[in-house]
Formats: C-alpha cells, sequence, structure tokens
C-alpha cells in the first residue's frame, strides 16, 4: 500500500525525576538521510537508536529527538564552595567594606563557580524510554499510512482523469483521418494533376499508418492499469510509481506528436498537466 515520506510521531514519557519527550519527523528525500539528537547522558545508546530506526524506515529525511525535562527539585549544576569563597577572599581584599550579598552575587557568575556532574544513564530508565521509541515510531508509520491514504486516493483520481482524457482524444480519431484526407485532395486539387485513386488510396494508408494512435493508446491503458496495481500492492514504492509515471509520459508525449489536431492536442496538453501533478506527488511516496 501506499505510504508517505511525510511523517511524525510524539511520545512523551513522566519518569520519577524528568518528563522524557521523544519526537520523529520527516520529510521526502531520495534514500534515509537520519539525524539524531539525544541528551548526553543517553550518547552511548546513540548507535542503538540509529540502528532501530535504520531496521524501521526505508528512506526519507528523518530527524529523531530525545529531550529531557527536569521535573525534580534536584539538578546536576551544583555550587563550587572553594571557588566562590576565594572569590570572594579576592574582592574583600579589593573592596574590604563590599556587601557580602553583593559580593556573593557576583561570585557565582565567575568562571567555574558552578559545577555540573556528569549525569550516569540509568539501566531501568533507558529500558522505559526505549519502549517509548518504539511506541514513536509505531505512531510515525501510522501517520505515513494515512498521508499515504490520501496521496493513493489523488493518483487514483488523476489516473481515472487521464483515461477519460485519452478516451477521448481516441473518439476523435476518426474525424482526424477524414481531416487529413480531405487537406491532401485539396493539395491535390490545388496543383491540377490527374492522380491515380488507387495508389492514391496506397500512399495515403502509409501516411495515415504514420499517424496512427493505437499502439499508444493500448501501451498507455496497460501503464495505467499498471500504476493503480503497483500502488495498491505490498511491494508499492515511490520510485518503481516514479518509472510507470515516465512511460505513461512517453506515450502521452508520443500520441501529442502524432496528434495533427487542435482538439487532440488540447486533451493531451490535459494530460500532460495531471501527470505533473502525479509526478510532483510520487516523490512524496515511501
Amino acid at each position: 500500500m501506499t505510504q508517505s515520506m511525510t511523517g511524525f510521531g510524539k511520545v512523551v514519557l513522566q519518569l520519577p525525576t524528568k518528563k522524557i519527550t521523544v519526537e520523529i519527523k520527516s520529510l521526502n528525500s531520495k534514500n534515509l538521510d537520519l539525524n539524531v539528537r539525544i541528551p548526553s547522558a543517553y550518547r552511548e545508546k546513540e548507535f542503538l537508536v540509529r540502528n532501530l530506526i535504520s531496521q524501521e524506515l526505508e528512506r526519507g529525511k528523518v530527524d529523531f529527538f530525545i529531550f529531557s525535562e527536569v521535573t525534580a527539585e534536584e539538578t546536576s549544576a551544583k555550587i563550587n564552595p572553594p571557588i566562590v569563597r576565594s572569590y570572594i577572599k579576592q574582592m574583600l581584599e579589593i573592596i574590604p567594606d563590599a556587601d557580602p550579598t553583593e559580593l556573593m552575587k557576583m561570585a557565582v557568575r565567575m568562571p567555574d563557580a558552578l559545577k555540573t556532574e556528569r549525569e550516569e544513564m540509568d539501566e531501568t530508565e533507558w529500558e522505559k524510554i526505549h519502549q517509548a521509541i518504539q511506541d514513536v515510531i509505531k505512531s510515525f508509520k501510522e501517520f505515513r499510512a494515512s498521508e499515504g491514504k490520501i496521496l493513493q486516493n489523488d493518483f487514483e483520481q488523476r489516473i481515472e482523469k487521464i483515461r477519460v482524457l485519452m478516451i477521448s482524444a481516441v473518439s476523435l480519431d476518426k474525424e482526424r483521418i477524414e481531416i487529413v484526407k480531405t487537406r491532401l485532395r485539396d493539395a491535390l486539387s490545388g496543383i491540377k494533376v490527374s492522380v491515380d485513386e488507387n495508389r492514391f488510396e496506397q500512399e495515403l494508408i502509409y501516411y495515415l499508418e504514420k499517424y496512427d494512435i493505437t499502439e499508444e493508446k493500448v501501451r498507455l491503458e496497460n501503464h495505467l492499469n499498471y500504476f493503480l496495481q503497483t500502488m495498491k500492492s505490498e511491494s508499492s514504492s515511490g520510485r518503481k510509481l516514479g518509472f510507470i509515471a515516465q512511460e505513461i509520459g512517453r506515450e502521452i508525449n508520443t500520441m501529442g506528436s502524432k496528434a495533427n489536431h487542435s482538439e487532440m492536442q488540447k486533451l493531451v496538453v490535459q494530460m500532460k498537466d495531471e501527470l505533473e501533478k502525479i509526478k510532483e506527488q510520487v516523490l512524496n511516496v515511501l
């Protein structure tokens, strides 16, 4: 079934001392372009996260984030007492009667006045985060499938429009041939020469064969059906649909070059317009 490369998923996990937000989003890309941003405490798990996402997602420009927000009163940043005392002592030597409160405010802004203790990863905590990652990937894939259904409906409508336009173009074929015959006869009459009717008919048949669009009509019909079949199959992919769309375009262009009829040309232009919209949307198909 058709799946979109555009997707989004988000899971919020509440732990005892922090809130973890896991988010994933993607846009279209020829290959898998993966960007991962996670807190330093879980950095050792980045390779595992990348492998997990790579196995689940085939293509797309994918951005994956883990945000950590401390909700408890504890903080990893601690005041460094010896450094702060040293700064206050030095400032008192310069200004002996300075206000201690003001000196404290100044001291804690000095370099190394605060020290950040490296947060160690809790394996039990990571198990919950790992489950949240799996949940967000599942939600993300469901989003892609939902967007894919919208694309599929759009493709079906446009393929049907091309089919209807093709049938209209083919219905003009008899009129077109008669116009070509009349044009040739008028040209011959204008030069006032005697014409062997049998020879004229033979030449006319040869001439009209070059303008025959029967093969193009059959091939175009087959390509339209193949596009719909591929789109609904399990092996559906944007690349494959793109190749079929190219073949559809080739047959439409050939019909246009053979048309030699203003109304048929208009229908060919409309078919091209629908096909271009399909090609634009195919770029978003997984």
